[in-house]
């Protein structure tokens, strides 16, 4: 029986083309897009930045239910990851010195200090442990979440669940309205507005909205879900969870059981599904226009992978700088561990705002990032100067996505460090076309060696059938060369 959102149960699908620019050191991450475009429904796109340059820019699959060919500029829903977003914001702002991680949310906000709150912390917001975690609680309909102004009274009004501090507690939906009514205080600005000022245009992004306008929403996938094959360890539980993000809150409960990781199902709940949740359309016009910072950010995999590789260098690339070195050092050093875990039972690896990265390759160190419901993800390692952006539009998932992102980012990681141990190459001159020894690695089943046997000096544009590959002058050309070091 497959786990639902952890194994794709849609079975065979008609043969699917993955078009886009490929360096052929990350072949595998081609490799990877495909099969996972041929076993989901609709269709993803993924990007991958190395040493600053992009490696990997690809997409396929189908937009929309239609079947209407994913394009270059297609962005998708893609929930939690949004949270990678406000996190990197909040961070410019204390980079700027407006604002100190251990102030009191109050200074900024005065009206957050009802209902014994006036203690809260920024960093205890930033690491999940200001026991805000509980929506179902605060609001009577998940449409509440589509006014940002009773979104912030009701914040207001409510008392912690536990002492901050005490315990950590993941805000599935809460936090982008704690972490952008402090943005909006400090800066007087929506917290749309401060997306496109502070993130999009310094960096030149094509795709990446929190509160969408109309013409941008056009160019947005449809998400598509599976139908549900959910494992529920308590049976009991299943007819009475009546919606989408209540049926994947029990099935992660029952997955944790089967590894003897218990949970409270009800903080469970409380924290990623308000009454009315099942009403609630997550791709609708009216809510991508609204601002939910945790849950509703659209974006191209393009688009985060490029703001995550400023961050894997630094805080810098192509001479525009996002955060100081300093900044970005103590915004993603590991937070100190509450004594007790509620909603998820793992550890995260909090950081200020983002969590550790967890790959088919195993848990990279110095890795940080935002995986979100559904099976998207951005995330950085500066100590490899690399940098992914996942976006999908079809299945389901865990709140941090499922075995999709953790295998495109296995394949990133291998590839990398399968560059970084060869040598220097010499760089030389991009051919127009794709050889024959490149249409063969870019075909499936051509086994490990294949990446070592082109020239990598070149990042080429291809495009990729399902059990063969394609070149032609229409359809394959070569630009700047990315050279290993």
């Amino acid at each position: 029986m497959a786990l639902f959102g952890l194994m794709p149960t849609w079975g065979n699908r008609e043969p699917v083309n993955i078009d886009g620019r490929l360096h052929p050191d990350f072949v595998a991450v081609a490799d990877m897009l495909r099969d996972q475009v041929h076993s989901y429904p609709g269709g993803a796109a993924v990007c991958v930045y190395h040493r600053g340059e992009c490696v990997v820019d690809l997409w396929g699959g189908s937009m929309d239910r239609a079947g209407t060919p994913w394009r270059q500029d297609t962005m998708a829903p893609s929930f939690s990851t949004t949270k990678g977003i406000a996190s990197t914001l909040l961070h410019i702002m204390a980079d700027r010195g407006l604002l100190g991680y251990d102030d009191r949310v109050a200074h900024y906000w005065p009206e957050f200090a009802q209902a014994g709150k006036s203690a809260i912390t920024i960093r205890q917001v930033l690491a999940h442990q200001s026991g805000l975690y509980h929506i179902r609680q605060m609001i009577d309909h998940a449409d509440r979440m589509l006014d940002w102004d009773f979104m912030i009274r009701a914040i207001e009004r409510t008392r912690p669940v536990h002492p901050p501090g005490e315990r950590s507690g993941y805000h599935g939906l809460t936090y982008g309205f704690l972490v952008g009514e402090i943005l909006q205080r400090i800066t007087g600005k929506h917290f749309s507005d401060l997306v496109q000022e502070e993130i999009v245009r310094p960096l030149g992004l094509d795709g990446m909205y929190v509160g969408t306008p109309d013409d941008a929403i056009r160019r947005t996938a449809e998400l598509i879900w599976q139908t549900p094959g959910l494992l529920v360890r308590n049976a009991a539980i299943a007819p009475q969870l009546g919606n989408a993000v209540e049926r994947a809150a029990a099935g992660l409960h029952g997955f944790l059981l089967l590894f003897g990781l218990d949970v409270d199902l009800g903080s469970l709940l409380d924290a990623l599904a308000p009454r009315g949740i099942s009403a609630f359309d997550f791709g609708a016009p009216r809510t991508l226009r609204a601002a939910i910072p945790a849950a509703n950010g659209v974006f191209t995999a393009r688009a985060l992978a490029r703001m995550y590789s400023a961050l894997a260098g630094g805080g810098e690339i192509d001479g525009v700088r996002l955060l100081s070195a300093e900044t970005l050092r103590r915004a993603t050093q590991v937070q100190g561990r509450a004594r007790r875990r509620v909603v998820l039972p793992f550890d995260m690896r909090w950081r200020l705002g983002y969590h550790g990265v967890f790959t088919t390759q195993g848990i990279p160190r110095h890795a940080f990032g935002h995986f979100g419901f559904g099976g998207s993800g951005g995330w950085a390692d500066p100590s490899r100067q690399l940098a992914v952006g996942l976006i999908v539009n079809g299945g389901m998932g865990t709140p941090f996505g499922d075995l999709r992102i953790a295998r495109i980012s296995g394949a990133a990681l291998l590839s990398a460090r399968r560059r970084a141990t060869r040598r220097r190459p010499v760089a030389v001159r991009p051919e127009p076309f794709l050889s024959a020894e490149s249409r063969a690695a870019v075909a499936p089943g051509t086994g490990a060696r294949r990446s070592s046997r082109l020239g990598r000096s070149s990042l080429s544009r291809a495009r990729i059938g399902y059990g063969r590959a394609r070149a032609s002058a229409s359809s394959v050309c070569c630009i700047t060369p990315v050279i290993s070091s």
